[in-house]
């Protein structure tokens, strides 16, 4: 966990994300890189010395200010004395949201994207809208999205929901880290629904394999029955008072069951605690 993207637009919810951000950070060694993207239309971008270039004909005091304010709030939070102990670093970009946060993760070799959330409407109410949707489906690394202030130290319990049937390798090895970083148990969940019913014999024993092929260790298997698998997720980390609920999407706009793009997203807008997702495309 060692290069962590916190994507901003100033909201109390994304300094919630900054703050969990700073928390990993400290217990991992890790950067952090607090990034605003303006969104401007197409041909909008920086030119050598760091100035806006609009495309002809565009008048751009308007965005040149823009940018001036928030390079200078950007300033002011990377230099709050909270943040003393940790790497942190920001930068504005002009343009796309998710092109520049796709680019970033790559271009930097971001581990982690921690994202703020007001979770009132839909995933698309995440900070910067359909954007972000994008982000949770696609970005190559994992997204861990907040609504509330959370201290990375209080996350000790960590809900994994799996249907147990989809190629698991890159997210256990991701989540396999988060989990390392917090000292944290792993609850392994498969929601047992009317549409899709066995047993709890079968469902803990092919639960109990699953935890054998990926080597997992410090870990529970739970069975938990409810009549569909998003409140199935969200209720079983209510009851056991999860810290972090963790949850893979294919990362396109129609899939069945358990991983399907809605169900992961309906998680991280329903959900009232922390929701780590991981594209497993």
């Amino acid at each position: 966990m060692k290069s962590i993207l916190v994507p901003t637009d100033f909201s109390d919810q994304a300094n919630y994300a900054l703050d969990l951000a700073c928390g990993i950070a400290r217990k991992s060694g890790g950067t952090v890189k607090l990034l605003n993207v303006v969104e401007a239309p197409h041909g909008t971008s920086f030119n050598a010395m760091g100035e806006v270039i609009a495309p002809d004909g565009m008048d751009t005091v308007f965005f040149i200010q823009l940018v001036k304010r928030i390079r200078q709030r950007l300033s002011e939070l990377t230099a709050d004395p909270k943040y003393s102990d940790v790497s942190l670093t920001g930068f504005v970009e002009v343009g796309n949201p998710y092109e520049h946060i796709s680019r970033t993760i790559v271009e930097q070799s971001v581990d982690l994207v921690l994202m703020g959330t007001q979770g009132a409407s839909g995933v698309e109410e995440i900070l910067i809208g359909s954007n972000t949707e994008k982000v949770v489906r696609r970005a190559k690394c994992p997204v861990l999205t907040v609504k509330s202030p959370v201290e990375a130290k209080s996350i000790k319990n960590i809900v994994l929901a799996t249907n147990l049937k989809d190629d698991h390798n890159h997210l256990i090895a991701a989540l396999k880290d988060i989990q390392e970083v917090f000292e944290a148990t792993l609850h392994i969940v498969n929601v047992n629904t009317p549409s899709s019913f066995e047993t709890d014999r079968y469902y803990r024993k092919e639960m109990q394999k699953f935890a054998d092929e990926y080597q997992l260790k410090n870990y529970t298997l739970n069975v938990y029955n409810d009549d569909d698998e998003e409140d199935g997720i969200i209720y079983f980390a209510e009851d056991i008072k999860a810290d972090m609920i963790a949850i893979g999407t294919h990362g396109r706009s129609a899939i069945s069951r358990l991983l399907s793009s809605s169900i992961a997203e309906d998680v991280v807008n329903h959900a009232k605690r922390p929701v780590w997702t991981f594209s497993i495309r």
